[in-house]
């Protein structure tokens, strides 16, 4: 498989339910049952959405009901096919579709953009197993080694729970070694540096699977590249447009008011209004930067691990979040925007946004 296909990313609290069962539990059954190509399940550590609650393991809410995102990639006629369900079954959160190029199996020959003269850069997401090894290591961190070693700005691995791969269902159990549950890693580089390493992966991994999408790479290591896309609110069609800031950033790291640069950002937004939610996810290895790949280590006084703080809006309001952002973001941290062509906000009965895509070039 070598071809455009749509991503569809749920955001929502895990102890939601659906007709007595857990929401992430029945949504991943339909993903199974459907074979859908890739999918993963990932917790986060803190979230806050329109009604200002916010989640955090640094209280007992989150062991309650940790925020989740669950993302599913496959072909549009199977994703279209499936929104209508997944909306159905959630009673709050958020629903987005993006566009992305999935690529299994032979991945030489894999196309990094609809758009070629573009110069904006590419996410380059690879699924792998949680046992997978290449050459005796970690199939993740010599995924995030080669990257490094390529000149890529960052890389984050973040352990999956639950999902599919190439339309196979994996789930984490307490007595077993999960060595096919998936695990996610999203790096960030240039279309060169993408076309010269993805047939290195193709070598390196015994099942390819990966998604390439446009971003734009907004700050690096504190310094200003660029500001997200001024986008319009709607396309010519009148369809609502949104979008997305990705903050990657240490989980140890400080920002200007001497707490971690991930919950600054969190609660600036949503003592400010600035932004209707974020969510946190955090990783287990990765780096940004020049700084070299690294994670948990047996002895260390705080967690040195990659955190990504995910914002999804209108441009209007990721236009004044950003302004928060680079504030917070002066010395560290790698910041990338995205057109995000779907989104759907869910509160019971309510609905604002929809499901159909949007279509806007920049």
């Amino acid at each position: 498989m070598n071809e455009t296909c749509l991503k569809l990313t749920a955001y929502f609290g895990e102890r939601q339910r659906t007709d007595g069962r857990f929401l992430a539990e029945a949504m991943l059954d339909l993903f199974g049952t459907h074979d859908v190509a890739t999918s993963v399940m990932l917790r986060g550590i803190e979230s806050y959405g329109p009604h200002n609650l916010l989640r955090t393991d640094q209280s007992l809410s989150l062991s309650e009901d940790p925020p989740v995102a669950i993302a599913a990639v496959d072909r549009p006629s199977k994703i279209t096919g499936l929104v209508d369900d997944v909306v159905a079954m959630t009673s709050g959160g958020m629903v987005t579709l993006e566009r992305a190029r999935l690529a299994a199996g032979d991945v030489a020959g894999v196309t990094l953009a609809d758009r070629p003269e573009s110069t904006d850069a590419v996410k380059l997401t690879i699924y792998v197993g949680r046992q997978e090894r290449i050459a005796g290591l970690p199939a993740y961190r010599a995924v995030c080694d080669l990257l490094h070693r390529q000149g890529f700005a960052g890389a984050s691995t973040f352990l999956g729970v639950d999902g599919t791969a190439h339309g196979q269902r994996h789930r984490a159990r307490f007595f077993s070694r999960n060595v096919n549950v998936p695990m996610m890693i999203i790096a960030v580089g240039t279309a060169g540096q993408v076309s010269g390493v993805v047939p290195e992966l193709g070598e390196l991994l015994r099942n390819p699977l990966l998604t390439v999408e446009r971003v734009r790479v907004c700050k690096r290591d504190g310094q200003l590249v660029a500001r997200p896309q001024a986008l319009p609110a709607v396309d010519e069609s009148g369809l609502m447009l949104r979008q997305k800031l990705m903050v990657h950033t240490s989980e140890a790291t400080l920002g200007p008011d001497r707490q971690p640069i991930h919950r600054g950002l969190v609660r600036r937004l949503r003592r400010s209004g600035t932004a209707s939610g974020a969510t946190v996810l955090r990783g287990i290895w990765g780096f940004h930067g020049d700084h070299p790949p690294h994670g948990d280590k047996l002895i260390q006084a705080t967690r040195q691990v990659p955190v990504a703080t995910i914002i999804v809006d209108t441009p209007e309001r990721i236009a004044h979040s950003f302004d928060v952002v680079d504030e917070l973001t002066g010395r560290h941290g790698l910041v990338t925007s995205e057109m995000v062509p779907a989104a759907l906000l869910i509160d019971g009965a309510q609905r604002l946004g929809g499901t159909r895509l949007a279509d806007y070039g920049y």
